[in-house]
């Protein structure tokens, strides 16, 4: 049994957490739904967050290719990190509604193909002396591009939620971002926003052992050598269940492995929570360093697992051919639009003036599904 936390994280009512479920447009409080389960709502009715189906997670996802169906999509991870959020949150007496939103929203701001498809794009942007950062672009579509409201744009979320798609993966210095000094800057998020990227981490490294050997790329021996905790795992489910198949093994293997990593995620940030004597918000954002953290033991694993699949998958040989082809057709279209703006959408047209136009065509392209920036580079690059 996990004892639970004091109350650390957002303690909805009074005092000055009460300031992050404060929206930009005022709003009557709902009879049976508090702020952040409202959020998590307006968050799940989002286009952007139903376009993650459409967008890769580490395979490319394109119609007709049915070797993908069974791989992880961006909408697939995100549910994966919402259900550790949640998990963690819940047991350390955090605010899981706030966790949960957190995670559903962490990655709406990536464009299609992946990392691939994101250096591609921030290199065409740094032509024009601008950057592409998936977090302050997820924070753009959830205050503008989303438009369900006739009396503003943007979902209108909490400022708590607002905070957490900036910080939950970095800190930003506050002189390099004036425009973003109402989140914070100079403190650290609330612990729901700092697990969200810890969530992330075990969510994609373990699905990732298993969608990279559901590819063939990977293969089980060089798995279980550079992967001592799978190992561990696979050799206990091997003799628990020996005339078990060989896929349920390494499926028993992979959550065996996901559920130490959380219960880590979970044993640690409380022990160094209480270490702290932290017990406020206010504690937690003036702490020495971010208090959600893996043990030293786990991370060193965490660390070591992460540079294998980088080095095996990521950036394997098997994968080269697909970053090429997201990188061409990403470069291939943000050149086609800044050429002819005109062929962009009457929509984003009419932002040129506001945003400029290599910061509009880049809106455009981070918001297309795999399917369809592929569709639009083969109507404007006939072979």
């Amino acid at each position: 049994m996990v004892e639970t936390l004091l109350p650390t994280g957002v303690a909805v009512g009074s005092g000055p957490e009460e300031l992050l479920t404060e929206r930009v447009h005022r709003a009557a409080s709902h009879a049976y739904r508090a702020p952040f389960a409202r959020d998590i709502g307006r968050i799940l009715h989002a286009r952007a967050f139903r376009r993650l189906a459409g967008k890769t997670q580490v395979f490319t996802r394109l119609p007709g290719d049915a070797s993908v169906d069974h791989f992880r999509s961006r909408l697939t991870h995100t549910l994966e990190v919402a259900q550790i959020a949640r998990t963690v949150s819940r047991a350390l007496g955090l605010n899981a509604d706030l966790a949960e939103a957190l995670a559903l929203s962490h990655d709406i701001g990536h464009p299609p193909f992946g990392h691939a498809g994101e250096k591609a794009l921030d290199k065409a942007l740094r032509a024009h002396e601008l950057r592409f950062d998936h977090n302050l672009h997820a924070l753009r579509i959830v205050d503008w591009f989303e438009e369900r409201y006739p009396a503003f744009r943007g979902l209108n979320l909490t400022l708590g939620l607002r905070e957490g798609i900036v910080k939950h993966s970095r800190d930003y210095a506050p002189g390099a971002h004036p425009e973003l000094a109402e989140f914070f800057l100079d403190r650290f998020p609330p612990l729901e926003a700092q697990l969200i990227d810890l969530a992330d981490e075990i969510a994609y490294l373990t699905a990732d052992l298993d969608d990279g050997l559901g590819s063939g790329i990977l293969t089980l021996e060089e798995i279980r050598a550079a992967v001592p905790l799978f190992r561990k795992f696979h050799d206990e489910a091997l003799a628990s269940y020996p005339d078990a198949a060989p896929k349920l093994a390494v499926s028993d293997a992979i959550r065996r492995l996901l559920d130490l990593l959380v219960t880590d995620l979970l044993h640690e940030t409380r022990r160094r929570v209480l270490a702290a004597g932290i017990t406020t918000l206010d504690g937690v954002r003036q702490a020495p360093e971010r208090l959600a953290a893996l043990s030293p033991a786990i991370e060193a694993h965490r660390a070591e697992t992460k540079k294998f699949l980088y080095a095996r998958l990521y950036n394997s040989p098997a994968m080269e051919a697909e970053h090429a082809t997201a990188a061409e057709i990403v470069t291939t279209l943000f050149a086609t639009f800044v050429e002819e703006p005109r062929l962009l959408p009457e929509d984003h047209q009419a932002q040129i003036p506001a945003e400029g136009l290599a910061r509009t065509v880049a809106d455009y392209i981070a918001g297309m599904t795999d399917a369809f920036i592929y569709a639009q580079w083969q109507r404007s690059s006939p072979r």
